[in-house]
């Protein structure tokens, strides 16, 4: 029966394809839009439905509580340790997910009233162990490290993940959406937590102790989801407690065991921690002749309060956020506004919640909007700063979600900013095994603020946006998309503005399929969003095909064909991409790709394609080009790796030669030193500009021990015409307690000569009350 209803929606669905090939994109008809968009939601569901089953029967772990005292030490010498069922016999994930991994992995949990306490113990083929440095947060590839991954809520969506490596460095984050794509893991959370790890001869053994006012649970609840998955650089393995297929992520929520409480979980104690700060700076600017240096101080401070063991409130007043690292810059030949992730520690936690909405280039909030706002003469981006600001977000039970975010930025007279208030509400509720019904409302408001520092709302200054995602998985993760409607509301009551799209994703071991769409009309304005164009409709196929040789060097292989059209209404087709490669992973861990990319583009306004204000390519031109692009990446577990990613092609009307790559040495376990670059060399005819573009960015990471890091980078940009210099001191004197000293320059990178130079200092202190 479950096989006849997928192929009767099957069928309906290619029907409805075949006989409105155009009308699902039709801009002009939102009923036609409109009747799509529930058709896919149907099919989706429908979906869910017809294939949604049991999954095997997965381990379980239980723990009891202790008895005694447990002292963090690495040795596992309490007895409490092995009072409940251990997690043992992990699979191999990494080369082949057929069999027992060869270095195998033992956990063991207990509790008190205080903590959840893990013990583990990590078997090796020796004692040379890889890491790249001794600072918290590192990366899992290339190194010897095991994750642990908590679902608290038993939900299969969202989740805490905690990790060690050998050298007892920490790393901890969460988990979205499922785990489905790399974005949806985040090591931004950063909370109050302790370990220890001893090495052995042939092992090594980890404890953790884990504060329950850390985590976020239900009340009396006596069962999680738990998973963990271990890299072993000796054996060249990677491993997992859960059999996880190698076509599906290591840290996808659809595969975890059952991890069982012998009592129900009690409300933890008062959760209030208070996190001030004191900073001070010295900047001094170059530019017109300007080179007075300014002081300034400041004072502010950040509450966490757990109002639930699931629902936290966050609170800051006068943020700073001078100790954020720097953006990685890049060589931009888009024709659009690139992407940059959040990375201020008060928009971190649940962040999905607010920032998972829409798709990558058509989001409704984008939290990075706030305390930024654009010069309008230049167009350069200018700080806003923050006054005030609160977020209420959590769980509110193992279904519902909810997220609510005030902030409030101060006026600019010099810049002509008025006080800005950004509120924003999100709310989630989850759907069938693994999917979830989301709703989003997102206010931009200017307010007048008197010197009093009282504010009057102003009705006719104001940017609003109300959105509807619904995004599906079935449990085995075969299955996976989502489809969203947006609208936006400005006082000048645009036309369409309106943003639709929608994802389904099918995998199987040798083949995953994909088709995406988006329609955005030329009214929809998300001034706190990301959504770089208006006005236009695109789809995205995609097929992967996947080959797993049984010997032999080359561990998975296989070609990929991603296209992607786009076209107006005004002006029809715009764009296409159309882009053929073939992959080759190597057993050791390394990479090769060839592709050949073929362009369309139409030109609505006119362009220069170095973006350095050279002489432009006139609106209503097009052209057609096609490049060659090879990517190689080496093995990752050496202390001397590298990237190289050579390309040739047409480019617009000219041509484009250059590549981009990455050198590093690793000298373990203090750190590394890297070189990135990127090189382009634009070919154009003679009536426009012929460009060299070079980005070369050097930097050290240097860890002196597990509490004192330093970072030195630096950035030669000469589309920019930028020389940046960032040295970054950081010293964790006590757990998520930090001393910062960052030093900044910036030069003309035309002919060196200073922009400007900056000292800041930042101390932050995390109080439990």
């Amino acid at each position: 029966m479950k096989k006849k209803i997928r192929y009767n929606l099957s069928n309906l669905w290619f029907f409805l394809l075949q006989r409105r090939p155009l009308g699902f994109f039709n801009q002009s008809n939102p009923k036609i839009l409109n009747r799509h968009a529930v058709l896919i939601l149907m099919l989706m569901a429908s979906i869910g439905i017809a294939i949604a089953q049991s999954p095997s029967e997965f381990p379980f772990t239980s723990l009891k509580q202790a008895k005694g005292k447990i002292t963090l030490d690495g040795e596992l010498a309490e007895a409490d340790w092995f009072t409940g069922v251990p997690v043992k016999d992990f699979w191999q994930y990494f080369p082949q997910d057929t069999g027992q991994a060869i270095a195998q992995t033992e956990i063991y949990m207990t509790y008190d009233e205080e903590n959840l306490y893990i013990g583990v113990k990590c078997w090796a083929a020796g004692n040379d162990y890889v890491v790249r440095s001794l600072k918290r947060d590192y990366r899992a590839g290339g190194n010897d490290n095991i994750t642990f991954i908590f679902d608290t809520y038993y939900d299969q969506t969202n989740s805490f993940i905690f990790g060690l490596n050998p050298y007892g460095v920490q790393r901890e984050g969460t988990i979205s959406n499922g785990g489905q794509i790399n974005q949806d893991f985040s090591t931004s959370w950063d909370n109050k937590w302790f370990s220890a790890v001893k090495r052995y001869d042939g092992y090594w053994v980890g404890e953790l102790a884990i504060p329950f006012k850390t985590l976020r649970f239900k009340n009396g609840e006596t069962k999680w989801r738990f998973n963990s998955y271990r890299f072993d650089t000796q054996s060249n393995e990677r491993s997992s407690w859960i059999h996880i297929p190698r076509e599906q992520n290591i840290y996808g929520l659809a595969f975890m065991g059952d991890m069982i409480w012998d009592k129900p979980l009690k409300k933890p104690g008062a959760n209030v921690a208070f996190i001030p700060f004191l900073s001070g700076s010295a900047v001094k600017s170059h530019i017109d002749g300007d080179q007075e240096t300014g002081f300034a101080y400041g004072a502010g401070g950040d509450a966490k309060i757990g109002v639930t063991p699931g629902l936290n409130l966050d609170l800051t007043v006068n943020p700073d956020f001078s100790q954020v690292e720097v953006d990685r810059q890049v060589t931009n030949l888009d024709r659009f506004e690139i992407f940059f992730p959040e990375r201020r520690q008060f928009f971190v936690e649940n962040a999905d919640l607010f920032g998972s909405f829409g798709n990558s280039r058509i989001n409704p909030f984008f939290s990075r909007r706030i305390g930024v706002a654009q010069d309008t003469a230049t167009g350069v981006n200018i700080q806003n700063p923050i006054l005030f600001g609160a977020r209420l977000s959590g769980k509110l039970d193992n279904n519902w979600r909810i997220g609510v975010l005030n902030m409030q930025t101060d006026k600019d007279e010099d810049n002509g900013l008025a006080s800005l208030n950004y509120g924003v509400l999100a709310v989630q509720r989850k759907l069938f095994a693994r999917s979830n019904l989301s709703f989003i409302a997102v206010n931009k408001q200017a307010l007048h603020e008197d010197s009093s520092k009282s504010f009057t709302l102003l009705p006719a200054t104001y940017n609003r946006v109300f959105g509807v995602d619904y995004a599906h998985a079935t449990v085995d993760n075969k299955w996976a998309g989502k489809v969203f409607y947006h609208r936006s509301f400005t006082p000048e009551k645009l036309e369409k503005g309106f943003a639709h799209g929608g994802l389904l994703t099918y995998r199987l071991r040798n083949l995953r399929l994909t088709w995406e769409h988006s329609l955005v009309g030329e009214g929809y304005d998300a001034e706190v969003g990301f959504v770089p164009r208006t006005g236009f409709s695109r789809i995205n196929p995609e097929v992967n095909v996947f080959f797993y040789p049984k010997g032999g060097f080359i561990n998975q292989h296989g070609p990929q064909l991603e296209t992607s059209f786009i076209w107006t209404p005004e002006d029809g087709k715009t764009d296409h991409r159309i882009e053929g490669s073939y992959d080759f992973r190597f057993q050791n861990t390394g990479s090769l790709r060839f592709t050949v990319e073929n362009r369309y583009t139409y030109l609505f306004s006119a362009f220069d394609p170095t973006r350095t204000d050279g002489p432009e390519l006139p609106e209503g031109s097009e052209y057609t080009y096609t490049s060659f692009r090879v990517s190689y990446r080496s093995d990752s577990r050496k202390r001397f790796s590298f990237s190289l990613n050579p390309r040739a092609g047409q480019y617009f009307n000219g041509h484009r030669i250059g590549g981009s790559g990455d050198v590093t040495y690793r000298y373990q376990p203090y750190g590394s030193i890297s070189v990135n670059a990127n090189f382009n060399r634009i070919i154009l005819p003679d009536s426009f500009s012929t460009a060299n573009l070079l980005l070369i960015g050097p930097r050290i990471d240097f860890t002196i021990n597990k509490s004192l890091f330093f970072t030195g980078f630096f950035q030669y940009n000469n589309q920019v015409d930028n020389f940046n210099i960032n040295a970054r001191l950081q010293w964790r004197f006590k757990p998520v307690s930090d001393f910062f000293l960052v030093y900044t320059e910036n030069y003309y990178s035309s002919d060196l000569k200073v922009k400007s130079r900056a000292l800041v200092a930042k101390l932050t202190y995390w109080l439990n009350l």
